[in-house]
């Protein structure tokens, strides 16, 4: 008998054994975790962008002279805008009737039109004689088309004028 009850605690401690095995093996390391979220936001500033090419009529010889310059515009998408020119910086310019300086105190008289034919003026009156259009977020061109008319017969030598070109959105 005591080789029995020997053998039954044996027995038993084994399986205690054995349980506690499975119980150490058989466990798994749980991880604790949480989660949260948050919002990410931005606010879009309608934005433009204006750059120019140079407008150049090369050598007047009293016929009419043409030429164009390029406006490049980039605006942000949907953004409505409008590109004016002013008069230039010649005394007694105007939008209509603008003026290059040369030798002297001369002036020589040119156009800028919004079209090839030289029929709609380009000014700086938004509604009136701007150009408008609509950002797209690509660049976007306009061309300017200078023209200088036929029989003017000023002091020879170099002339120029400065355009600033404004864009409003």
């Amino acid at each position: 008998m005591k080789h029995a009850l020997c053998r039954g605690l044996l027995t038993i401690v084994g399986f205690i054994l054995a349980m506690e095995a499975v119980h150490l093996t058989a466990t798994p390391v749980l991880a604790a975790n949480a989660t949260t979220t948050f919002q990410v936001t931005a606010t879009v500033q309608a934005t433009c962008l204006i750059s120019a090419t140079n407008l150049s009529f090369g050598t007047y010889t009293g016929v009419v002279a043409t030429s164009t310059s390029t406006i490049t515009v980039t605006c942000t998408n949907t953004s409505p805008y409008n590109v004016g020119l002013n008069a230039g910086t010649a005394s007694g310019a105007t939008v209509t009737t603008r003026k290059m300086s040369g030798p002297g105190g001369a002036l020589l008289s040119y156009a800028l039109y919004q079209d090839a034919a030289h029929t709609t003026n380009w000014g700086n009156t938004v509604g009136t004689d701007t150009v408008a259009g609509t950002g797209n977020g690509n660049a976007q061109s306009l061309t300017v088309y200078g023209q200088v008319a036929a029989g003017q017969y000023v002091t020879p030598g170099a002339y120029a004028d400065t355009i600033t070109a404004t864009i409003t959105y």
